[in-house]
């Protein structure tokens, strides 16, 4: 078997990378890998063993071949990883060979940075629009960008085939416009607001709560500045 060639029947539904079910903490790992190996093709580096994979994504070899396995994916022994293939291998597992149009409901402060950022587009995500209710706000250019009203949210979701949305807004309204965007037909939802959004069951809600985070983070820190208290690792990964 040559390096990363799938095993027999990989084209079928059970084995085809797109379509198989893979675990959610595999899935975050997964973004580890792609974010490494662009990396390494950066450098233009061609092969790459699992060791060294592995160790710059922070997880361990057994986790990152297992990881792997669930995108049909497999290197050969002596030889490791072609890094391009590879790299289209995990794209396609994580979806990111569609065509991903974003549109960031919010252009308060967080709304706009998200807008700005360069880092989407190169990993296949297409910022199309950007929406805000307040009229000092509405027309204002955002990168390249013009913030549209909130108002015409439905219209403009289906001119630019939106198909992910991301919700910047305060928690009094989340809800309210978490509502019109699943209703308008999106499925796929990046939540910043600090409130519990319901959503049905066919909808991919994702939350984001920095203030969560930074209190989690304050808690690890806690237990490293107390002796004879270690501080665990996130599940799948190792300190670097």
């Amino acid at each position: 078997m040559t390096a990363l060639e799938p095993s027999p029947g990989a084209a079928t539904e059970g084995n085809d990378p797109a379509r198989r079910q893979i675990p959610p903490a595999a899935v975050a790992r997964m973004t580890l890998y792609l974010r490494a190996l662009n990396s390494l093709l950066a450098e233009g580096v061609e092969r790459v063993s699992s060791e060294a994979l592995a160790e710059a994504s922070g997880v361990s070899s057994s986790t990152l071949r297992k990881d792997l396995s669930y995108a049909g994916s497999y290197g050969t022994r002596g030889v490791g990883y072609e890094v391009q293939y590879l790299s289209r291998h995990v794209a396609a597992a994580l979806g990111l060979t569609h065509d991903w149009k974003v549109a960031i409901v919010g252009a308060g402060n967080l709304g706009k940075a998200l807008a700005r950022y360069g880092g989407f587009e190169s990993r296949g995500f297409d910022v199309v629009a950007i929406f805000d209710a307040d009229p000092m706000v509405i027309g204002n250019e955002v990168g390249w960008l013009r913030v549209s009203d909130s108002a015409e949210l439905e219209r403009v979701l289906e001119r630019t085939h939106t198909n992910m949305v991301v919700l910047a807004l305060p928690a009094t309204v989340a809800q309210e416009v978490c509502d019109r965007v699943i209703a308008a037909g999106i499925r796929s939802i990046l939540s910043f607001a600090p409130v519990l959004l319901q959503v049905p069951p066919h909808v991919n809600l994702r939350k984001v709560d920095m203030a969560t985070e930074l209190q989690i983070l304050a808690y690890h820190a806690q237990r490293a500045q107390t002796p004879g208290q270690a501080v665990e690792p996130e599940p799948g990964l190792r300190p670097r």
